[in-house]
């Protein structure tokens, strides 16, 4: 298995202690930049409003199988959690996408720290990851 970069994550996270718990409460605006050779990628993105951004979540312990949330007190086996530690620490946030200039995407909703590398961008569909539509 093979996993190539498409770009990076600048945000204003340095550390897990600054990111938000989940994306949907990061207020900051975080800028996706996308390596020169995956540019064309880019085209019609800026007609979305949501997008689904994977990204690798490199400062995590991939030993942990086993975790609490920050809303519960009970241990979940990790794969029944979102927790960034984990065997593959791949993370998924829905970011509003504010603006797309040239190889740089501007979002909010996203927890990703500073410098993180992103695996992939996919459209966000209501009707399709949900069971209803919600805008």
């Amino acid at each position: 298995m093979k996993l190539t970069s498409i770009g990076t994550v600048h945000s204003s996270y340095k550390t897990k202690k600054e990111a938000p718990k989940q994306g949907k409460y990061a207020n900051e605006t975080a800028t996706i930049e996308i390596f020169p050779e995956y540019v064309e990628g880019l085209k019609d993105v800026s007609d979305l409003e949501h997008i689904v951004v994977l990204y690798w979540q490199d400062r995590s312990d991939r030993s942990v199988l086993s975790t609490k949330t920050p809303f519960s007190d009970k241990v979940y086996g990790v794969f029944a959690t979102r927790s960034p530690n984990r065997p593959n620490p791949i993370a998924l946030c829905v970011g509003k996408v504010i603006s797309v200039q040239n190889n740089k995407l501007e979002v909010t909703g996203l927890d990703a720290l500073d410098e993180s590398a992103v695996l992939d961008i996919k459209v966000y569909s209501s009707l399709l990851d949900t069971d209803k539509s919600v805008k």
